[in-house]
């Protein structure tokens, strides 16, 4: 995407947002699985993976998924602690909908542009 984009780094901060909550809510549905451990996206890693590396980049996505430490495993070997997924999803939901509400007015305003209004 790279900052000559038209949305920056917003796109690109959308895509990154969207897989984390994938895997957000793959921990989350995972909680009572034996020996599951629970990843996140290091978003900062992610972002810069796809400006450097442009639309590509987002196959890179997969080497900033990391796995979650937790603060008490369980004796089952699963890692989710589900307050922890459960808080990371809504941040991360509310980060989203923020992203998406941005680029959808950079949109409008190039809509009007284009339609001379």
């Amino acid at each position: 995407m790279g900052s000559n984009s038209l949305f920056g780094v917003h796109g690109a901060a959308l895509a990154v947002r969207s897989q984390r909550m994938g895997v957000l809510a793959s921990n989350i549905a995972n909680a009572s699985t034996p020996g599951y451990k629970a990843k996140d996206i290091d978003f900062r890693e992610a972002l810069d993976a796809i400006e450097t590396q442009g639309v590509q980049g987002a196959g890179s996505i997969d080497n900033a998924v990391k796995y979650r430490i937790p603060l008490q495993p369980s004796i089952d070997g699963n890692t989710v602690e589900l307050s922890t997924e459960q808080t990371a999803f809504a941040e991360n939901a509310v980060a989203y909908q923020t992203t998406l509400a941005f680029l959808n007015g950079r949109i409008s305003t190039l809509t009007r542009a284009l339609k001379g209004e």
